[in-house]
């Protein structure tokens, strides 16, 4: 094998072996991420520890009786499509469940502080604010309602 036939396969091993982990990493909601400057959780709320993500920002007080699905999205992401209409339909179809999406580029500052690295970003909070996990990537439908399944 000549010199550039080992370069096309090498760079062929590593393009199939990134598309495998992206293809396994990608939309798993796994933790949460340190938020830098958020307020504390309401006075009433269980003290979780926990920091109300939304607080001092336009989409304060806008939460789910049961989760808030917040979804940082760009426009020219075709995941972030994807994203949007799987957790407005879960939004729709479950009592209690707030879908709202934000345009990372837009809110530079709201995506520094939580730490998003990437569209979409699918944050889960409970009823106070908290994030309760995140996922980076497209999530499916049956990842969201296990996560949903297990806030109850």
């Amino acid at each position: 094998m000549t010199s550039g036939q080992w370069v096309l396969v090498v760079a062929l091993v590593i393009a199939v072996g990134f598309g495998v982990y992206r293809l396994a990493v990608d939309g798993r909601f796994r933790g949460t991420h340190k938020v830098r400057g958020a307020a504390p959780a309401e006075a009433g709320a269980p003290s979780a520890g926990g920091l109300d993500v939304l607080a001092d920002t336009e989409y304060a007080g806008q939460l789910g009786d049961r989760a808030t699905l917040v979804q940082f999205s760009s426009a020219f992401c075709a995941p972030c499509r994807v994203a949007r209409r799987v957790l407005a339909d879960i939004a729709h179809a479950t009592p209690g469940v707030l879908h709202i999406e934000i345009d990372a580029e837009h809110h530079l500052a709201l995506v520094r502080r939580l730490g998003v690295q990437r569209t979409p970003t699918t944050l889960v909070l409970d009823p106070h604010g908290r994030e309760v996990t995140r996922a980076a990537g497209a999530p499916t439908t049956a990842q969201v309602l296990t996560v949903l399944g297990q806030l109850s």
